[in-house]
């Protein structure tokens, strides 16, 4: 628009200035001036055409800036709407934040809670101790008293009066012992009757009763170890810790081989299945420790395998592996819920070494599918794992296990608590198979074995008090446990060798033995070995 009215502008001063000339000179001037107003005409009608297309563009413009201020509107109200919103949220957040506040002072009041109850549960439990004891102490005195009743009667006064101070002792006991069984119980309740009542028994039976009269002995076991607990393809369990199951079932006169139940045992039940009923005995290449034998309520038994912890290698991850000390870095597959972790873990740290533990369910096939550089565990079952993964193919590699043993692992049977009857029962059948391999009685021999060594004899003739009152075991139990298993050398053969030893120390050497006896924790200790029985008399 200003241009143009520059235009016209220049134009009139030009129209000014033509007229001030004359002559010649003035008609070309004025030709030039007529040929110049033709040209700023057509410039004018250009402009004229900018122009009105500027006014166009204007009255655009103008309609977008009604839409724009339309739309502004439009957006005020959102936004009127959001600030609404947000006031809301902001009201709902503060009531959150009350009910936050709420939550965290019943958190605080709950863990106080907690904590008294813990005090509580360490209190009862430091009670129920000192009942076990008292109640042992008593059950002792009983015994004592029955061959005293004739002055009892006597010394009536004196006794009412220790009657009546114990059973105030007592009732003070009995509201600490509310989770005491109820045979317990009632043996706390007669003892202020004692002078006209005889002395309470304990009705509780113990597990060697329970297993007489169920007709079967169920045993905890492993079924995919070879050499300690292994089931084949047809179903049939065999490994010393099977013979260690048969051996006790002939022992209290069962069948071995029809009257025991296998209940396969895993690292992370079988002392849940021990303790709730499930089963018997656990007999599952089960380490014997500190924690286990103070907090799972497990009484353990005889040792029946000393074992160590090893480390198997995949050579083509370490191709030049000789020693577990060649394997830092290593991925390194570990049973959950065995002690194998722990001890691996202190070993690489001891030796200031890195590895990445894989925890697994199934060490043994996750190492076969190269899930792990290496496997760790007993040497017992890095053997056999390794003769079955070589038996059916399932690695595509080469292993080598290390020549290090890096753990303690006294393998044992274990029984529950509180049970001391069927623990012995337990424990005396494996003593007995290792007494009768050092006395040189066998299975192919004791029926013929010289009685007149009175050691032999007690071996193959006496109760020794084994057993129950209801169940007490036979004199011939040791007999049963030689015809159906052998000794410990034969027991052991058929385990890991090829089942030719005639079971008398010396008389032959164990040969093709997947693991050798011989030079090993686990030879009598007439031999070098740790593996030997309490006297058997």
């Amino acid at each position: 628009m200003n241009e143009k009215y520059a235009i016209l502008i220049a134009i009139l001063l030009s129209s000014v200035s033509i007229s001030g000339c004359t002559g010649d000179d003035g008609a070309e001037r004025i030709d030039q001036l007529e040929a110049e107003k033709v040209n700023y005409q057509g410039m004018m009608a250009s402009l004229n055409q900018t122009l009105d297309g500027l006014e166009d563009d204007l009255g655009q413009l103008n309609a977008s800036i009604e839409a724009l201020n339309s739309r502004i509107t439009e957006l005020d109200g959102e936004i009127l709407q959001h600030i609404s919103e947000i006031s809301y949220l902001n009201e709902q957040n503060t009531s959150k934040t009350d009910e936050i506040a709420h939550l965290s002072a019943l958190i605080v009041s709950l863990n106080e809670s907690k904590s008294r109850l813990e005090s509580e549960v360490v209190e009862l439990e430091t009670a129920r101790s000192s009942l076990a004891s008292q109640v042992s102490s008593l059950e002792t005195a009983m015994d004592a008293l029955e061959a005293e009743v004739s002055s009892l009667t006597s010394a009536n006064q004196g006794l009412t009066t220790a009657n009546e101070n114990a059973a105030a002792e007592i009732s003070d006991l009995q509201n600490l012992a509310a989770t005491l069984n109820s045979t317990i119980s009632e043996l706390l309740e007669t003892i202020e009757e004692l002078e006209e009542a005889p002395p309470p028994t304990v009705n509780w039976s113990s597990t060697l009763d329970v297993v007489m009269e169920r007709g079967i002995l169920k045993c905890g076991v492993k079924g995919n170890q070879y050499g300690m607990g292994y089931q084949d393809g047809a179903g049939q369990y065999s490994g010393l810790d099977i013979s260690y199951c048969m051996a006790i079932a002939a022992a209290i006169g069962m069948d071995p081989d029809s009257d025991v139940e296998y209940v396969q045992a895993g690292g992370d039940n079988r002392f849940d299945l021990l303790a709730n009923g499930t089963i018997d005995v656990l007999i599952r290449t089960t380490t014997w420790t500190t924690s286990r034998d103070a907090d799972l309520d497990v009484d353990f038994g005889a040792i029946n395998f000393y074992d160590g912890q090893g480390i198997m290698v995949n050579l083509d991850e370490f191709p030049n592996a000789e020693s577990a000390l060649d394997l830092d870095g290593a991925s390194i597959c570990v049973a959950i819920g065995s002690t194998s972790a722990g001890n691996i873990a202190d070993y690489f740290e001891e030796n200031d070494m890195d590895y990445q533990a894989v925890n697994s369910w199934n060490d043994g096939p996750d190492f076969a599918n190269e899930m792990c550089d290496a496997v760790t565990g007993d040497m017992s079952s890095l053997v056999s794992m390794k003769w079955e993964m070589e038996q059916n193919g399932a690695a595509d590699f080469e292993m080598a296990i290390m020549p290090e043993i890096i753990s303690k692992e006294p393998l044992a049977s274990a029984t529950r608590d509180y049970d001391s009857e069927w623990n012995e029962v337990v424990s005396w059948v494996w003593f007995g198979m290792v007494t009768a391999e050092e006395l040189e009685v066998s299975s192919q021999n004791y029926q013929s074995a010289d009685t007149s060594v009175p050691s032999i004899d007690r071996l193959l003739n006496s109760n020794l008090g084994l057993g129950t009152e209801a169940n007490p075991l036979p004199n011939t139990w040791m007999q049963e446990v030689l015809a159906a298993v052998g000794n410990y050398g034969e027991a052991y053969d058929d385990a890991f060798c090829d089942g030719g030893y005639d079971g008398v120390s010396g008389s032959e050497d164990m040969v093709g033995c997947l693991m050798p006896r011989s030079g090993t924790l686990n030879a009598l200790q007439s031999e070098g070995g740790l593996q030997y029985a309490p006297p058997m008399r």
